[in-house]
């Protein structure tokens, strides 16, 4: 016991230096992403014991990895936790919370619920809304699109069988589908914005009663783009059909009130995604799925059973009665603890110096005379393209960065071509942060040609 005492000492101090300053990455001395990869110590039956345990994931594990707070992680939608959101997430463990009900996990439901609320009031949802916090974007869609079918039966007697999506809509909503046995129907153009007359276009040729919900996208993840929200709304609402608005990535942005109109009509959509982890600076996981009515939500997700009677009285408000879960992990807790240590106008702060970041690099590829933008810049994600470059030169310079410790960027697909993608949803990044990537792109000459 003295010696795990020593090992929990020796583990808050490397917290307290791991939140100190931006992370750090060691260069690697390969350039592939299993070249060189560490050879852990064997699982025994005797064990190792705590402190040999936490030394291996202190020096051999950890830092192996990149950290999306890395100020250069501009790759995929990274994170960056506030102190206050780590700590109260390693509390959460430390104090073995389950968060499934107000019984067990006590004034944490509450905290959790002041969270949503949160949430809620951002996007101009009505006070009594409600929802909670699941692992993340692809859960929370599903769990919004079971709702939507839920209670509900075609004119074949069947229920509901297929999901309206925009062409950018998340990998996550085609996935949903599947498991709920549906179709999807693509509506619009990749890489454009989705308006009415394209969800109506695919409507036209359905019967309303078979059409479970039509997916949004307010901040699509490959290249920020908003649809037309109150465009589809109206379309939805004219047609009594659930209107499901992915926000997962995006949503953050509607903190910036410079770039609220865009996001008009999503108080309108009768749930919403939006996730913590990625642009409202709270650990992974957390994401969140809210509603307008949330008793809808409820009478499709709570789970019946003899040893859940003790919790699921008809005042009984649980965390698990909004999503396809039961077990689960108060994640809605370190964003309410940050909120708290921070206080919201932090919050929009923190979202507009990612805004003016971005907006910041666009310009700097404008002027580059090897770099130029591939799409106009939407919300914090720059497309961008050097000349002369194929597929295979984007790739091997993302691996170069990224095992030299310079930052991790990652190539992706626009209108058919390989691009890079920035996105910066971390207010620690800076202008200079972004002229060491971009110098990199100018000036890097490809070792394979000479």
């Amino acid at each position: 016991m003295p010696q795990d005492q020593e090992v929990l000492a020796d583990v808050a101090r490397w917290i307290g230096e791991r939140l100190s300053g931006p992370p750090e990455v060691a260069p690697h001395r390969s350039h592939g992403p299993h070249d060189g990869r560490a050879a852990l110590p064997e699982l025994t039956a005797e064990g190792v014991g705590t402190a040999a345990a936490w030394e291996t994931v202190r020096d051999e594990v950890l830092p192996t990895t990149f950290p999306t707070d890395h100020p250069r992680y501009l790759a995929f939608v990274g994170g960056a936790p506030t102190p206050a959101a780590v700590l109260a997430d390693a509390a959460l463990s430390a104090a073995s919370v389950y968060g499934g009900s107000e019984l067990e996990a006590g004034a944490v439901v509450a905290a959790e619920r002041a969270a949503i609320g949160w949430l809620c009031s951002a996007m101009g949802y009505p006070s009594d809304a409600h929802g909670t916090f699941v692992s993340g974007g692809s859960l929370a869609n599903l769990s919004a699109l079971v709702a939507a079918r839920h209670g509900r039966t075609s004119a074949s007697g069947r229920p509901p069988g297929v999901v309206v999506a925009g062409a950018s809509a998340h990998s996550s909503v085609r996935s949903a589908a599947e498991t709920m046995g549906c179709e999807v129907a693509v509506a619009g153009t990749p890489d454009a914005v989705l308006r009415a007359a394209d969800v109506e276009a695919v409507l036209a040729g359905l019967d309303p009663s078979d059409v479970v919900a039509v997916v949004a996208s307010a901040g699509a993840t490959n290249t920020g783009l908003v649809d037309a929200l109150d465009e589809i709304a109206d379309c939805c609402s004219s047609r009594r059909i659930w209107l499901h608005v992915d926000a997962a990535y995006g949503g953050a942005a509607m903190l910036a009130p410079a770039r609220r109109e865009a996001f008009a009509g999503i108080e309108r959509a009768d749930s919403v995604t939006i996730d913590p982890h990625k642009w409202l600076f709270t650990p992974f996981d957390c994401a969140a799925v809210v509603y307008r009515e949330p008793a809808v939500a409820r009478a499709a997700h709570r789970q019946s059973a003899h040893y859940l009677d003790a919790v699921e009285g008809d005042d009984a408000d649980n965390p698990a009665d909004y999503a396809v879960h039961l077990t689960r992990r108060a994640r809605g807790l370190p964003l309410w603890a940050s909120l708290l240590a921070n206080g919201t106008d932090a919050y929009v702060d923190a979202v507009e110096r990612c805004l003016a970041t971005a907006g910041y690099a666009a310009k700097q590829v404008d002027t580059s005379p090897v770099l130029e933008l591939a799409a106009e810049p939407r919300l914090s994600v720059v497309l961008l393209r050097r000349s002369g470059w194929g597929a295979a030169d984007y790739a091997h310079w993302s691996s170069r960065a990224r095992f030299s410790g310079l930052g991790l960027v990652t190539p992706t697909t626009y209108a058919g071509e390989t691009v890079l993608r920035l996105c910066f949803v971390n207010p620690r990044t800076t202008q200079a942060d972004v002229d060491m990537l971009l110098e990199s792109l100018e000036t890097l000459l490809d070792e394979r040609t000479g």
